[in-house]
């Protein structure tokens, strides 16, 4: 039968906690849990000091940050943008004003046809686009990622392996909210 309210049983489970631990025992653990929560908080306190000045998200537009990129804040880090197709993948490289630097496709890169439409077409695309940007002196880019194609990710692989830094990236695919009427279905 367990301690269900009756005082009596109570009483005589504290006296058989006492007997064992002793009355000093549970003081000493209850006193080191209270300066253990002393020291948490008090290094809790200090590590939000520090953790005001950084933050895992990139800065919203306008929004002054300390982090850096090779010296450039998150707003002047050029863009590359990767529209990916059902039948090709487009990369192009823009500053952050939006002029153009480095453009290059499936398509450019020697593939043709159906071949176009293929994730190692696009790695392949991506790399050319990295080895491009590196030579005009890039390292550290921001990512837009357009459209539903098989190039998406095996695009920005290629762009890591060709030694491009990837900041962020931003998916900008898009949607309409009930626009166009869509074409009829094909019949095959």
């Amino acid at each position: 039968h367990g301690s269900t309210g009756h005082p009596s049983t109570r009483r005589s489970h504290l006296l058989l906690l006492r007997s064992r631990c002793g009355s000093s025992g549970l003081q000493r653990t209850l006193c080191s849990s209270a300066a253990r929560l002393q020291q948490s908080a008090a290094s809790a306190t200090d590590s939000a000091k520090t953790s005001k000045d950084f933050s895992h998200f990139p800065p919203l537009p306008g929004q002054d940050s300390s982090l850096s990129w090779g010296g450039k804040k998150f707003d002047e880090l050029p863009i590359l943008h990767i529209k990916a197709t059902y039948n090709n993948t487009h990369i192009q490289l823009t500053d952050s004003a939006g002029q153009s630097m480095v453009r290059t496709s499936c398509g450019t890169e020697g593939f043709k046809n159906i071949k176009k439409s293929t994730p190692i077409a696009a790695q392949t695309a991506g790399i050319s686009a990295a080895k491009k940007a590196t030579a005009k002196g890039v390292t550290f880019v921001r990512v837009v990622v357009k459209g539903l194609g098989p190039g998406r990710l095996s695009a920005i692989k290629g762009l890591t392996m060709g030694g491009l830094e990837v900041v962020s990236i931003t998916d900008g695919t898009p949607v309409p909210h009930n626009g166009c009427r869509p074409r009829k279905a094909r019949r095959t």
